[in-house]
């Protein structure tokens, strides 16, 4: 944010009122104001009490300070006034005002932030896209990695905050809010970054919020965005991952939409096409008729590879038994779980109900 923008204004208040009007940066450096000679000086000891302050204004050494709109909780810039008072607090309110129009209007037009939370929300034309970086000096061909965080609890601001201390370089890291619950993390990359590295960023992440925060989230994680537009794309990725992870993939955190496998393409079909499928699959009787022993001996044995052995194993129960149970399955279901174009359908299945299950819809 540009200090001249804030003097310009302040100076154009100046002959409203005989106080002494300014602006404080989140260090507590007066980096505008009415009286020339306190431009640069620093107040170290305002930053506390503004950032945790009760009511519109904090008051400290017989001043008046009131923060303007930010992307966290703590100030980036506050409006002050020389002064207490009634008077003191309508010209401190005021000055808030003019200063908040003029910071807004600049970030819309200056600031990198501000782009790219344009561009992975679709309020930018692609067009304009290229004409705003080369204003802002925005590389368009950088590497970025995009990440959807979504804490577990309702309402966790300081979630933001502890995010962006892990990214402190606001010019090519971009922790964003997106919603009370969402924050988007636009990550620049070094050179042949990949997958493992997008993880390794993701996981930094989710043990920074629970150590510090004590708080659960998951965290959606986009393919690797190669150029400027590709962000959109990158974010919408993110939010894929985590709609498709609550269905499928409920016990992970970090959920990656390359690895979402077929659970993305179930995911985009219509409800009625899966009701379809399901009642073809399943004619001799519905998916509901398995018990729950018979879909846990099911699951086991998918994910032992259809190996009968070694399943047996793991349930603890005799080949012969497990052989038994198959047997059983087939009968009802018209499906021998050993052949694999059987089992692939199978398996489809139970993913389908489960994303109907999901929808409110008893397949």
């Amino acid at each position: 944010m540009s200090s001249r923008i804030f003097q310009s204004v302040i100076l154009q208040m100046k002959d409203c009122t005989k106080l002494p009007l300014g602006v404080v940066d989140a260090e507590g450096t007066v980096v505008a104001c009415t009286d020339l000679s306190l431009v640069g000086q620093r107040w170290p000891q305002v930053v506390d009490p503004i950032n945790h302050h009760e009511g519109a204004y904090a008051t400290v050494d017989g001043k008046l300070f009131r923060p303007l709109a930010g992307w966290s909780n703590l100030y980036d810039y506050a409006a002050f006034v020389v002064g207490e008072g009634e008077a003191a607090q309508s010209y401190c309110a005021l000055a808030a005002v003019a200063l908040n129009g003029a910071k807004s209007f600049y970030e819309e037009k200056h600031d990198r932030a501000t782009f790219v939370k344009n561009i992975i929300t679709d309020n930018i034309m692609l067009g304009d896209i290229y004409i705003r970086a080369r204003e802002l000096h925005f590389p368009t061909d950088a590497s970025w990695g995009v990440f959807l965080v979504r804490p577990s609890a309702e309402g966790s601001p300081n979630a933001l905050d502890a995010i962006q201390n892990l990214f402190p370089d606001r010019q090519n890291d971009f922790v964003l809010a997106i919603s009370e619950t969402d924050i988007a993390v636009i990550k620049t990359l070094e050179t042949g970054s990949d997958a493992k590295t997008l993880y390794a960023l993701a996981t930094e992440m989710l043990e920074h919020l629970e150590e510090e925060l004590h708080l659960k989230c998951v965290i959606g994680v986009g393919t690797i965005a190669a150029h400027v537009r590709d962000l959109a794309r990158a974010y919408k990725e993110a939010g894929v991952a985590i709609e498709v992870g609550k269905v499928f993939n409920t016990e992970m955190s970090i959920i990656n939409y390359e690895n979402l496998g077929i659970g993305r393409l179930i995911y985009q079909l219509p409800t009625t096409l899966c009701e379809m499928f399901l009642q073809e699959v399943f004619k001799k009787n519905p998916i509901d008729s398995l018990d729950q022993e018979t879909l846990f001996t099911i699951n086991k044995f998918f994910e032992n590879n259809l190996n009968v052995s070694e399943t047996a194993r793991k349930l603890f129960v005799h080949r012969n038994t497990l052989v038994y149970r198959l047997e059983k399955i087939k009968k009802l279901t018209g499906l021998d779980l050993r052949e694999f174009d059987d089992a692939i359908t199978f398996k489809v299945a139970l993913m389908v109900k489960k994303y109907l299950v999901s929808r409110g819809i008893d397949g």
